[in-house]
């Protein structure tokens, strides 16, 4: 619960960070009632994010008078999530849970009266917490106005650059989606010449600020831009012949956040190669002997790219858009996609240059299983520096995968297949597998990619060189 102060008088809990980076939660499942007595530490609520199920404990012994949410509600961190009775022998008389909260109007003194951590309790939209300025985010009109009492709204990353240039964040205006404190709004006020001013009478804000100096960084400079008109309003879509409604929520919502924002940053471009995997599949089904255990190619093609990640090292990195700089990681924490009845899910295998193969054949069904039953940890899903999707398990053969961002590349590896091929003129049936890198072409030259793609085909294709030292 670190990050957000809770009330004194225990009359009601606010829904603290549930990670790092983490700025609302979806509500999956209430475990209580309204009227029920429950103890500390005892769990109250499932909550989901970033496709990991959270559950939120109590944090004191009491009596739950109200729950401010209904399953598939969007909840801020910060905003209320139940209330308690205080000094009440009976449940409350609300035994249902309150439904999103409206606009406070000036209408409504009453409501505004209340404390600053009820700003925006309950968003039944699909905001991000990618920060993804798209069709999936709508936010009310009164969250993007600045509340000096509550704590300022910021990313981590934005906060370090905040301590960095000694600016006290909590004075900042933010001029970001729903109030948040955006870098440009940190650099802005360690100049002293930004100028934020917030129209209370519609939903525009008007920013005034000294042109950005010039970059000096070897990576790509970021552009300024000059805000954006209004999107045009989204077409109309047909009504007829509706089989079923499926809401925008849980991991699909998360999948459609994190592709939109890959989509709209990196500059992907893709490379295709394939690779004569005839005499590594001979080694898998000796590994697969000694072992006793079925293996698939997967964990062989992950050793291939950790031992290629040493040799092109640009390819292990992140992306931090925000200070503007490019991330190389020493460490191989390999990204594996693993589909769910619940959507794509990303789990990842930390330092995984340090494992066998058959320690990484184990670490990926472990994680595939925790993904499938729902029980993977939410730190299992984040901090990759590469990932690897295995398309061809369902019969694909090359694709254009997106990046993991902030990583910056990816790479698809196909369905294998026999053909007949050639050496040295002669003609043999052999097992080709087929592989796509996609890439941050703002990191990722396209010649590089190629050499690295190149090195991970030459080592598929000599297995004592893989399996060596």
């Amino acid at each position: 619960m670190a990050g957000v102060k809770q009330p004194d008088d225990k009359s009601h809990f606010i829904l603290p960070d549930l990670g790092e980076g983490v700025h609302e939660a979806e509500l999956i499942k209430w475990r209580v009632s309204a009227g029920d007595a429950v103890k500390e530490h005892q769990t109250i609520a499932e909550m989901e994010t970033d496709k990991a199920l959270v559950e939120v404990p109590s944090p004191w012994t009491g009596v739950i008078s109200e729950l401010c949410g209904n399953p598939g509600d969007i909840i801020n961190v910060g905003s209320v999530l139940v209330r308690y009775q205080i000094g009440a022998a009976k449940p409350a008389a609300k035994p249902v849970a309150a439904a999103p909260a409206a606009p406070k109007s000036a209408a409504a003194p009453a409501k505004a009266a209340e404390s600053s951590e009820d700003a925006g309790t309950v968003v039944g939209t699909m905001s991000g917490s990618l920060g993804v300025p798209s069709r999936f985010a709508r936010k009310p009109e009164h969250e993007s106005a600045s509340n000096t009492a509550a704590k300022s709204l910021a990313t981590p990353a934005v906060r370090r650059i905040a301590r960095d240039l000694g600016v006290d964040i909590q004075k900042v205006h933010g001029t970001g989606r729903g109030g948040r404190v955006t870098a440009t709004d940190v650099e802005g006020a360690s100049r002293g010449g930004r100028e934020v001013v917030a129209e209370t009478t519609a939903s525009r804000v008007s920013i005034a600020q000294p042109v950005s100096p010039a970059r000096t960084m070897d990576a790509p400079a970021s552009i300024d831009v000059a805000p954006m008109a209004p999107l045009a309003p989204l077409p109309s879509v047909s009504q007829d012949g509706i089989r079923q409604r499926i809401p925008f929520r849980g991991v699909r919502r998360k999948i459609a956040q994190a592709l939109d924002l890959s989509v709209k940053t990196a500059v992907h471009f893709t490379v295709v190669d394939q690779a004569d995997i005839t005499a590594l599949d001979r080694k898998r089904k000796e590994y697969a002997a000694i072992l006793g255990t079925k293996l698939s190619m997967l964990p062989f093609i992950m050793l291939a790219v950790t031992k290629a990640l040493r040799k092109h090292p640009a390819l292990n990195a992140n992306v931090d858009d925000a200070k503007e700089e490019i991330l190389l990681k020493e460490p191989v924490h390999l990204g594996c996609a693993v589909d769910t009845d619940h959507g794509l899910m990303v789990p990842v295998i930390r330092n995984a240059e340090r494992m066998s193969v058959g320690e990484l054949a184990n670490a990926v069904r472990a994680l595939a299983k925790g993904c499938k039953e729902r029980t993977v940890a939410r730190e299992d899903l984040v901090g990759g520096t590469f990932t690897i999707s295995n398309v061809g398990s369902y019969g694909g053969m090359f694709a254009t995968p997106i990046i993991n961002y902030p990583e910056v590349a990816i790479l698809a590896a196909g369905k294998a297949k026999e053909q007949v091929l050639t050496r040295n003129g002669a003609f043999y049936a052999g097992l080709v597998l087929p592989l796509s890198l996609s890439c941050d072409h703002r990191v990722v030259d396209g010649a590089e990619g190629a050499r690295f793609l190149n090195t991970v085909v030459g080592l598929l294709e000599s297995p004592e060189t893989l399996l060596g030292a």
